[in-house]
């Protein structure tokens, strides 16, 4: 069942959160932000919406990366039920896609997906120099049955525009995804998203 993500205040602060990679190295999502934009996606190995859009996520994360665009993906779903989403799966997903950045586990579902309020995958975060949120919400139009085309329009325009200093025009559009699979008592009682 398809799910969107709902409001996010735009300049909240970046969480201050520390999570492990595929390998488990640690990674500072604070760490991660040079001089440009950070963009955070929850994704799932799993999740149609994710695959329809991972390649040209990856190629987007290459052609930014020399303007100092950072990008990173979180997977907090639960292993246990969707063993797919577990380490294995995220670097099979990563070396599919073409991801060349950090791909991190939120294992206890309360360190990234509480804490960004994400509730779908794909679901983008995108923060500016000021490690501010300039943009929540949807890669583009398309999903993986609607017919509308893949381009990627709606998450490179609030990168472009945060690039530049610009704010991200309003309102905008929500993500729109699989639902985050939750583990049995770990789901938001009632997320704010003001």
């Amino acid at each position: 069942m398809a799910v969107e993500s709902g409001k996010t205040q735009l300049g909240a602060p970046l969480p201050d959160l520390v999570l492990r990679d595929v390998d488990g190295a640690e990674v500072a999502l604070q760490d991660l932000q040079g001089g440009g934009p950070l963009v955070i996606v929850f994704s799932a190995n799993h999740c149609p919406y994710v695959r329809h859009v991972e390649g040209l996520l990856g190629s987007m994360a290459d052609d930014l990366s020399p303007a100092g665009v950072a990008f990173v993906a979180i997977a907090s779903n639960d292993v246990d039920t969707y063993p797919d989403d577990d380490a294995p799966g995220m670097r099979e997903q990563a070396a599919r896609a073409g991801w060349n950045f950090p791909y991190l586990v939120d294992d206890d579902q309360h360190s990234a997906a509480h804490a960004f309020g994400a509730v779908c995958t794909p679901d983008f975060f995108v923060y500016g120099a000021d490690r501010r949120l300039a943009y929540r919400g949807a890669f583009d139009a398309s999903t993986p049955k609607n017919g509308e085309p893949l381009t990627g329009d709606l998450l490179r325009g609030a990168i472009d525009a945060t690039l530049r200093g610009e704010s991200v025009p309003e309102p905008q559009r929500p993500a729109m995804g699989c639902g985050i699979k939750w583990r049995p008592g770990h789901e938001p009682e009632a997320v704010s998203f003001s």
